[in-house]
């Protein structure tokens, strides 16, 4: 290996030897296995923007990086907090990667970050281990490691890209972390609400994680002691789902959280955004925090506005007033989660079964039902078996829980029309949701008006404000806010044809409603 310090000149900066390390190992190391432990290691361009959001450099910095990778995001704090007009005189950083193969580079990366800090001058005292940060973390939290105490300290700042990776309910893990009070279904919001236990009452956090985390039910725990615990100083989102990780292929919309425990909270929040690629141009609004996080919200969502269009999105729907519990409506999933239910499947409908209707019976602004050129069953055999999986025939609006990364929207709803499906029973698939008036159908007007404002292009820029993945949640619907009854009513009685231009159906949208 050559020297350190002709290493880093012929690399030029701290920044480039990370890098050169990061492909290193993401040439060496089967791509199936860093999927399998949910790792994505951090590209330096976006590196470089999470080091630029901190705002204090203290004398003394403890540093955590809990999912080390190669040493990317140290090097980036490293070299950024070098840059600033008052250095700090200690920099120690406590590094944890669970991955053997990574260590190697790891080190050769922390090497050099005490290298460039001794050539400024700046004492650099690195921790590393090849361990499982959850473990450590927890052990250090409850003291279980009584005979052999791991002296993490109050840090100052965390800087992560946490693994994304499920957390089975019956894991060990999760269990583990009960005893800690963290309660979540996913190893990445795992590792920022431990961070944030350790992080001392003014330090400072910057994260990089799937957006999915600001809404739905499976973060709500989650959301709820993070907003309480940190204030939101700015969010940064990747227009693009693929280009931030772009060798990766990760899919998902990932977003830059920076954090912080200061008092008192602030009164408003940047919100930023840029293409994803390196050298993407980047746009900022500044928000009032309430705008973010909405103090009367139970669900604690976390609203993303990143342009003028969302902003009027926003101040449109806020001037509805309805919960469904006002339009006397519910919103539930569909009842027939189809493997379970193989045995009662059939493709044909014939006497004795009843319309089993999936999201590729949606035609339109209607369900167009049977589909005998689709790949899924068109029928459930009706029996005791399966009775309790079916609706009574009626009026039902219904929504897809899922839409492809590729589609140009995220909410896409349709009408369930029995005039047009001659039978008595309807079972709705999984992944659908339904809008039902305790478990019948709903009044034609009704639920042709809920149709259309469901489709309509305000509702979906609104929606994409807290939902940063493809998933529609019953829990999603049942926070939105409404257009009161009378007016979903008279939009509905307006609509002769669901299958007009999108175009046309804002227009009237906007014309009825706001």
């Amino acid at each position: 290996m050559p020297a350190l310090a002709g290493l880093i000149k012929a690399k030029n900066t701290l920044g480039d030897l990370a890098e050169l390390c990061r492909l290193e190992v993401c040439r060496a190391l089967d791509k199936k296995r860093r999927s399998a432990l949910g790792q994505f290691l951090t590209p330096p361009h976006v590196a470089a923007l999470m080091a630029s959001m901190f705002k204090t450099v203290p004398a003394t910095i403890e540093l955590l990086d809990p999912g080390a990778g190669v040493g990317a995001l140290t090097a980036a704090f490293v070299k950024e907090v070098l840059t600033r007009p008052h250095r700090p005189k200690v920099i120690r950083a406590y590094c944890f990667e669970i991955e053997p193969a990574f260590y190697p580079s790891l080190q050769r990366v922390l090497k050099a970050c005490e290298h460039e800090c001794n050539e400024h001058g700046v004492e650099f005292d690195a921790h590393s281990e090849t361990a499982d940060f959850l473990n450590v973390a927890v052990d250090h939290l409850i003291g279980a490691n009584l005979f052999e105490p791991r002296s993490l300290p109050s840090f100052t700042h965390v800087i992560l890209n946490p693994p994304y990776k499920k957390l089975s309910a019956e894991s060990r893990e999760r269990s583990k972390l009960r005893h800690v009070g963290v309660e979540t279904s996913n190893y990445y919001a795992a590792f920022v609400w431990l961070s944030m236990l350790l992080l001392n009452p003014r330090g400072e956090m910057v994260s990089i994680t799937p957006r999915s985390f600001c809404n739905g039910p499976y973060f709500k725990a989650f959301r709820a002691e993070f907003v309480r615990e940190m204030f939101l100083r700015r969010l940064h989102v990747f227009e693009s789902r693929s280009a931030a990780f772009a060798q990766d292929e990760v899919l998902q919309e990932n977003v830059i959280v920076h954090s912080t425990k200061w008092q008192p909270g602030p009164s408003r929040a940047s919100i930023s955004s840029s293409g994803g690629a390196p050298g993407s141009k980047i746009c900022t609004r500044h928000v009032a925090y309430c705008d973010v996080v909405q103090p009367e919200d139970p669900q604690r969502f976390i609203h993303l506005v990143v342009d003028d269009v969302q902003a009027r999105a926003r101040e449109m729907i806020k001037q509805l007033t309805a919960g469904l519990d006002q339009l006397g409506l519910s919103v539930s999933t569909g009842r027939v989660v189809d493997f379970r239910a193989r045995p009662f499947l059939r493709q044909h409908p014939s006497h004795g079964t009843a319309p089993l209707i999936y999201p590729r019976h949606f035609n339109g602004g209607f369900v167009h039902w049977p589909k005998p050129s689709i790949r899924k069953p068109n029928a459930l055999l009706m029996n005791d078996r399966t009775r309790t999986l079916l609706v009574p025939a009626g009026v039902y609006t219904l929504v897809r829980r899922f839409t492809a990364k590729e589609e140009r929207r995220r909410v896409v709803a349709c009408l369930y029309d029995p005039t047009k499906i001659d039978a008595a029973w309807v079972g709705f698939e999984n992944h659908l949701n339904y809008y039902h008036r305790q478990g019948h159908g709903l009044p034609r007007c009704l639920a042709k008006g809920l149709s259309v404002f469901l489709n309509s292009t305000v509702l979906d820029v609104y929606f994409r404000l807290f939902s940063g993945h493809t998933q529609v949640n019953a829990t999603d619907l049942r926070t939105l806010k409404y257009p009161e009854r009378v007016a979903l009513e008279r939009l509905g009685k307006r609509i002769d044809d669901l299958e007009m231009t999108q175009e046309s159906l804002d227009l009237l949208v906007e014309r009825e409603l706001f």
